[in-house]
């Protein structure tokens, strides 16, 4: 007697039959790559933390644009690290500051690059946290007017997408209206909507000199146990007038990517963080996993939980495997 089975093997039987029917691809347009400047000349400085990762010197700037064009990638998410801070983060918003000069140096030699500005004020305050303190405690409505100021300055300068990740109540809605007022209609907002209070910042920190010199970032960035709350924070940022919603970290919390998917239409961003690449760096140092495919498969289960687009470190590495290398 004959038993009845399906055969799900038959679309596994050889590498074309696979490739014709995969579900989901890694694309070199879904990637945007972070990038560092800071002040100071002749600085190409390699980040201890993140290996691969580099600061860059407005001088040293061009040769890593270079790099990035010559491999095809199209969008960078930038950070800037000021060496003047104070307690109000006012290198954020000026016009001048280190951020906004790289942003304009960016536009003038590649003026297809989307430039993604990071909107906080973490890495420009002296005292590392994201927002305005006022007896230790953060401000959320006084930090939204900076902010505001903040993302104005970098659209002056040129940024095509403003990425508010500050996480204080109400900073889609602020940004917004600013932008707005200030003629800047067209320039969309990439919210990072998700953002856990998490430990794989780690080594960001290091990049971007931004570790907070008292107390944590708890009482603004999501306790990491909460799902529902994270839709709720969505749900607030697509009512105040997000254009893109992101998830932050990527690999522990791909169930917030499918539930964003799930619920709502927006383009949908996973941030690959810091120490997600980190890990992989120094595993594949001591020549425990394949570089390669441990990353690539990360990539594809952020596309396959419903991510459009992918912020990661990996991006250079990611375009040269894409085209063969």
């Amino acid at each position: 007697m004959a038993i009845s089975f399906d055969r799900h093997r038959r679309l596994r039987t050889s590498a074309g039959m696979r490739d014709l029917v995969r579900e989901n691809h890694v694309r070199l347009e879904d990637l945007i790559y972070p990038l560092f400047v800071v002040e100071g000349t002749n600085v190409k400085e390699e980040i201890p933390s993140m290996p691969g990762v580099y600061h860059f010197s407005l001088d040293r700037l061009r040769e890593e644009l270079d790099e990035i064009a010559s491999l095809g990638i199209k969008s960078l998410m930038m950070f800037g690290v000021p060496e003047h801070k104070d307690a109000c983060g006012s290198e954020a918003y000026n016009d001048n500051a280190i951020t906004q000069q790289a942003i304009r140096q960016i536009k003038e030699a590649y003026p297809d690059m989307v430039v993604i500005a990071d909107t906080c004020l973490c890495q420009y305050t002296d005292h590392g946290h994201c927002g305005v303190l006022h007896e230790g405690e953060i401000d959320n409505d006084e930090s939204l007017k900076l902010l505001v100021a903040t993302a104005v300055s970098q659209a002056k300068a040129g940024a095509d997408i403003i990425a508010p990740s500050n996480m204080m109540d109400g900073f889609v809605a602020a940004i917004r209206e600013g932008l707005d007022e200030a003629g800047f209609v067209h320039v969309p907002i990439m919210s990072y909507s998700v953002k856990y209070a998490s430990s794989f910042y780690g080594p960001f920190r290091d990049a971007a000199h931004s570790t907070p010199k008292s107390g944590d970032r708890k009482t603004y960035q999501m306790d990491p146990a909460n799902a529902r709350e994270g839709l709720r924070e969505a749900a607030s940022d697509v009512a105040e007038g997000a254009d893109f919603l992101m998830v932050k970290p990527g690999l522990a919390f791909m169930d917030m990517v499918l539930r964003l998917r799930e619920s709502f239409d927006l383009p949908l961003v996973v941030y690959n963080v810091s120490a997600e690449y980190s890990m992989v760096k120094a595993a594949s140092a001591n020549g425990w996993i394949n570089e390669q495919q441990i990353v690539m498969e990360t990539l594809l289960g952020f596309k396959r939980a419903g991510a459009d687009l992918i912020i990661t470190y990996h991006a250079k590495d990611v375009a040269k495997w894409l085209r063969g290398e």
